[in-house]
């Protein structure tokens, strides 16, 4: 119990906005990275193309038309909300945070399990593939899962956070077949085809949506800096009652109460 006690108390949100800190340091210097890269005409730390025989506006395009930066922008939006208020709430919000949290994983695993045989990052190219690759993937889930805030995933919430990965499917298939390029080789149309690309994109978003019904499940349990949960909330209303050590709750000078209150540390 009284471990169960340390533990909840360095869930603080004190803690909780160093950790999200942390994680909006690790994006940004990664994207000033990337800009500077971009405009210089250097590697590109999402393929390790160099970006010098095409436009500054067409390097810009295709920088955010990667999931890879579109996470982790959803990914630093959240987080300094978290570093402003680490029990933030509230229904456009909680799409934000599923997606981000949904999108930067699926950014570490796909790059862990599939890009890294593409890419072969070295110098700045190398720093900015791990800051979005590694540390905001992984940090991202870690806090999310010491610090919540919880619960905030429901069934609308998960609904509306499709939205975002469906069109950016769309846009990269429609986008790719108009200029002729894809942001990532096991999604080139012109390279493995319509139908095997089609095959590798579907793989990915069942991925999603077994992350998402994990996540789901997770965030049904409590131990954040987040509120209690509105259910939690009606039975702790009116005076609560505090059971003395060696005694059952429920349990009034040895009878047992047959209308228990809730312990605050329930």
């Amino acid at each position: 119990m009284n471990r169960k006690i340390a533990i909840i108390g360095w869930r603080t949100p004190k803690a909780s906005r160093i950790w999200h800190a942390v994680i909006v340091v690790d994006i940004a210097v990664a994207l000033v990275i990337q800009l500077a890269l971009i405009l210089t005409g250097g590697p590109d730390p999402n393929t390790g193309d160099t970006v010098a025989s095409v436009g500054i506006g067409t390097r810009m395009i295709q920088t955010l038309s990667f999931f890879t930066i579109q996470s982790n922008l959803l990914v630093l939006i959240v987080a300094i909300t978290l570093v402003i208020d680490p029990r933030r709430d509230g229904r456009f919000w909680r799409v934000l945070r599923l997606d981000a949290l949904l999108g930067i994983v699926i950014t570490g695993l796909v790059f862990d399990l599939i890009l890294i045989h593409y890419v072969h990052p070295s110098g700045w190219q190398l720093v900015a593939t791990i800051g979005f690759h590694y540390i905001a993937p992984w940090a991202t889930l870690l806090g999310w899962l010491l610090f919540g805030p919880r619960p905030r995933i429901d069934r609308a919430t998960m609904a509306w956070a499709l939205v975002w990965p469906i069109a950016w499917i769309a846009y990269t298939f429609v986008r790719g077949a108009l200029v002729h390029w894809y942001p990532y080789p096991f999604l080139n149309v012109q390279q493995i085809g319509f139908w095997t690309a089609l095959r590798n994109t579907s793989f990915v978003v069942v991925l999603a949506l077994v992350l998402m019904a994990v996540f789901k499940l997770i965030d049904r349990t409590g131990s954040t800096v987040g509120p209690a949960a509105p259910n939690q909330a009606k039975r702790r209303r009116g005076p609560q009652v505090l059971p003395v050590e060696g005694q059952v709750e429920g349990q009034v000078d040895g009878q047992v109460d047959p209308h228990p209150q809730s312990s605050p540390m329930q």
